[in-house]
C-alpha cells in the first residue's frame, strides 16, 4: 500500500512538472502562500465593503469547487482508456497487468489526491494568512480553524464529484440524472431561504463551532467517498461504436475559417468523446452559476455596479477555460508525420474557441433580456468579447496548447494573473460611474492579436517534452 501511494504521488509530481520543471512547479505552493499572505492584509478594512461571512461563504465555495475539479476523475478515466495518449498512461489502471484489486487502486489513488493537493492548495493557503495573522490582529485560533473548515470544505467537493464520477464510469444517464436532481434542489433551496450554511456544513462550522455542521461535513465526505471506493471501476467495456462519415459536412459548415478541416476535427472530438458537451457543461455553467449567485451577494454592498458588465467581465474569463477542454489530449506529436506547423493547430483551436463561445454569447443575452438590463446588451457584449479574446490570447502566449500544465508553473500563473487581473479590476471600478465605459474594453482586441501573433512563432520552436 505505501509503495503504491509514494509511486502515485510520484506519478502526480511527474505529470505536473513535466513540461514546468520542477522547480517551477515547487514554486508553485509557496506562491500561492504569498498572495494569500497580501491578501490578508486588506481583511481589516474589509468589513466596511463586504460581510466578512460573505467573504468568507465564497472562499469555502472556490475550496469545494476546486475539490470538484479534483475529484471528477471517473469522466477522465475513460478519456485516457479511450484516447489512450502515452502521457497520460496511469498506475490507476494496473489492477489491468498486476495482481491488485481495484479498492485497493481507488482508494490509494483518493489518498494520494487529498494529500497532493492539500499541500498544493490548501494548506500554503492557510500558511499565508497564518503568517499575516500577527500583524493585523487575527485570533490565533483562526488559522488552525480555517485550515480545518477549508479541508472540508475541499474533501465535500471531491468526494460527491468522485462519487457522481464513479456513478458516470458505469452509468452516464444516471449520474447525468443525479446532478440534474442535485441542481433542482439547491434551486429549490435558495427559493425557499435555505441558506448557504446548510449547502455547505464546514462553513457553517467556522461561523459557529460546534458538533452538528461538524458531523455532516464529515457525512457528506465519507458516505460518498466510501461508495466511489466500493462502485469504482477501470473496466470501461470498448463497445464497437459506428459513425457516419460528418467530417465532409462540418468542413462544409466551417469554410468560412481558414482551417475548416481542422475545425471540424475538434468538433468530432469533442462530441465522440467521453462526456462529450457535459464537459463543458462541467467545466463552464457550474462555475458561472456560482459566480452568479456571488455577484447576487455583493451586489447587495457595492452600489453603482451593473451586475450585467461585471457578469460579462467575469463571464469572458471562465469562458476562456475552454480552451483547456480543446488542449487536455492534444499533441503536437500526433501532428509531426503530416506537413503541418504549430502555428496551423494553434489557429485552428482558437478557430474552434470562437464556435465554443458562441454558448458565452448566448448565455449573456438570455440574462441581460432575462434581468431586464437589455439596454446594457451593447457594452456587455463588447467587453465580453474584448476580455475573452484578450484572456484567451494570454493563455496562449503563455502556455501554448498545454494550459492544464503550464499553468502549475509558479512563473507563469503569476504571470497570467499579474497580466489579467489588473485588466479586470480595471474595468469593472471604471463601469461603476457609467455602464457604458466598459465598453472601452475594445482597445484590448489589438493587444489580444499581437499577443497570439507572439504566441504562433513562440510556440513554433517549442519542444513538448516527454516523461
Amino acid at each position: 500500500m505505501r509503495e503504491l501511494f509514494v509511486a502515485m504521488l510520484k506519478e502526480e509530481w511527474r505529470i505536473h512538472s513535466t513540461m514546468t520543471g520542477n522547480l517551477g512547479f515547487a514554486l508553485f505552493p509557496i506562491m500561492i502562500a504569498g498572495f494569500t499572505f497580501m491578501a490578508a492584509w486588506i481583511l481589516p478594512v474589509l468589513p466596511g465593503i463586504v460581510p466578512i461571512d460573505t467573504l468568507a461563504f465564497i472562499v469555502h465555495a472556490l475550496f469545494a469547487l476546486m475539490g470538484v475539479m479534483v475529484g471528477s476523475f471517473g469522466i477522465m478515466g475513460r478519456e485516457f482508456m479511450n484516447r489512450r495518449f502515452g502521457q497520460a498512461s496511469l498506475i490507476a489502471y494496473s489492477s489491468r497487468s498486476l495482481p491488485v484489486s481495484e479498492r485497493r487502486i481507488f482508494s490509494v489513488f483518493i489518498a494520494k489526491d487529498v494529500v497532493f493537493y492539500l499541500f498544493l492548495w490548501v494548506i500554503p493557503a492557510v500558511l499565508g494568512i497564518a503568517a499575516a495573522a500577527p500583524f493585523i490582529g487575527l485570533s490565533p485560533g483562526l488559522p488552525p480553524l480555517l485550515l480545518l473548515t477549508f479541508t472540508l470544505s475541499f474533501l465535500e467537493g471531491l468526494a460527491i464529484v468522485f462519487f457522481l464520477s464513479t456513478i458516470y464510469a458505469h452509468s452516464p444517464r444516471i449520474a447525468g440524472a443525479l446532478i440534474a436532481g442535485a441542481a433542482l434542489a439547491i434551486g429549490g433551496a435558495s427559493l425557499v431561504g435555505i441558506g448557504p450554511a446548510v449547502l455547505l456544513p464546514p462553513y457553517a462550522f467556522l461561523l459557529a463551532p460546534s458538533a452538528l455542521p461538524l458531523l455532516a461535513s464529515l457525512v457528506l465526505i465519507a458516505v460518498p467517498g466510501a461508495c466511489s471506493i466500493v462502485w469504482a471501476t477501470v473496466d470501461y467495456p470498448d463497445a464497437t461504436r459506428r459513425f457516419p462519415n460528418a467530417l465532409t459536412g462540418l468542413v462544409r459548415r466551417f469554410r468560412f475559417f481558414s482551417n475548416p478541416w481542422f475545425v471540424a476535427k475538434d468538433a468530432l472530438d469533442l462530441i465522440r468523446s467521453e462526456g462529450g458537451i457535459a464537459k463543458l457543461v462541467f467545466s463552464f455553467l457550474m462555475p458561472l452559476a456560482l459566480i452568479w449567485v456571488f455577484l447576487s451577494v455583493l451586489f447587495r454592498f457595492i452600489p453603482g455596479i451593473s451586475p450585467l458588465i461585471v457578469f460579462a467581465i467575469l463571464l469572458g474569463v471562465i469562458s476562456s477555460t475552454t480552451y483547456n477542454w480543446l488542449t487536455e489530449f492534444e499533441s503536437f506529436s500526433s501532428y509531426a508525420f503530416l506537413p503541418v506547423d504549430v502555428r496551423t493547430v494553434l489557429m485552428s483551436k482558437l478557430q474552434s474557441y470562437v464556435v465554443i463561445n458562441i454558448v458565452s454569447l448566448a448565455v449573456l443575452l438570455a440574462i441581460a433580456f432575462g434581468t431586464g438590463e437589455a439596454g446594457l446588451v451593447v457594452p456587455a457584449v463588447l467587453v465580453f468579447v474584448s476580455v475573452s479574446a484578450y484572456t484567451l490570447a494570454v493563455t496562449v502566449r503563455l502556455t501554448g496548447l498545454y494550459p492544464s500544465t503550464m499553468l502549475y508553473n509558479a512563473r507563469v500563473f503569476f504571470t497570467y494573473i499579474a497580466a489579467i487581473a489588473p485588466v479586470l479590476l480595471i474595468l469593472i471600478f471604471s463601469s461603476i460611474g457609467h455602464p457604458w465605459v466598459a465598453a472601452a474594453g475594445v482597445l484590448l482586441l489589438p493587444v489580444a492579436w499581437i499577443l497570439i501573433s507572439r504566441a504562433s512563432l513562440r510556440w513554433t520552436v517549442w519542444e513538448m517534452p516527454s516523461y
